[in-house]
């Protein structure tokens, strides 16, 4: 993994290490490790690290230089603002997986009409 790309893309929205990590729903000292390189994300981690700066897991990991590739742009809510939207369905909160379950409904929906 490119570490400085990892602290670069957090740098450049102006977020804290803490403020980061709360967006991943871990700890700071775990988030801390990956920008160190003292700890590796999981797969599953790197994904949501790679959504959450809006860029690929290629660009993370060094294979490509540009942050735009491999990454399909969309129209879709950002990830940033996953954790403000607050959804209810039959009384119960939607998770955010749920969430984006619903947003790629609502994208193939719009494919198909």
């Amino acid at each position: 993994m490119n570490l400085d790309r990892l602290t670069t893309l957090r740098k450049k929205k102006k977020w804290s290490l803490q403020y980061t990590a709360d967006r991943l729903g871990i700890a700071k000292s775990t988030y801390a490790g990956y920008e160190s390189g003292y700890r590796r994300p999981s797969l599953e981690a790197l994904i949501e690290i790679a959504d959450l700066f809006n860029t690929s897991t290629d660009y993370l990991l060094g294979r490509v230089d540009d942050p735009t590739i491999g990454k399909e742009k969309s129209d879709s809510i950002e990830l940033m603002e996953w954790d403000k939207l607050k959804l209810m369905v039959d009384g119960a909160l939607l998770s955010k997986e749920e969430i984006k379950q619903m947003v790629a409904f609502i994208k193939v929906k719009k494919e198909l009409d």
